[in-house]
């Protein structure tokens, strides 16, 4: 049986999948980006709808805690990776642009 939190979470998900497909169709996020983001969804509705299960098998794999305590655990390893590969292209952002920027200066001074 769905409880309501887990109903509600559904719809919030339903709405979200469908802000995300009219990104797509607005060409505002490309395929990858599209791909990630509904398989991310879906992985989501999943576990909310086989919660009792990801508890399940959370204990058989010795855990003590339950399955949505180890995927907000796994969620925000997720977001601190996500938050590094983000700084190193900002770093890498930041480079270029001052390579750009030495570059533009020679070029105006030989002219």
């Amino acid at each position: 049986m769905i409880s309501l939190q887990q109903l509600l979470a559904l719809i919030i998900i339903i709405f979200l999948i469908t802000r995300l497909i009219n990104q797509k169709n607005k060409k505002q996020i490309s395929g990858n980006e599209f791909a990630l983001w509904l398989t991310f969804w879906i992985g989501s509705a999943l576990a909310i709808l086989f919660l009792k299960e990801l508890d399940y098998l959370t204990a058989r794999l010795g855990f003590t805690a339950s399955g949505i305590n180890l995927l907000f655990y796994a969620a925000t390893l997720g977001l601190f990776y996500f938050i590094f590969r983000l700084r190193l292209r900002v770093a890498k952002l930041d480079r270029d642009l001052t390579d750009l920027t030495r570059e533009m200066t020679l070029l105006k001074k030989k002219d």
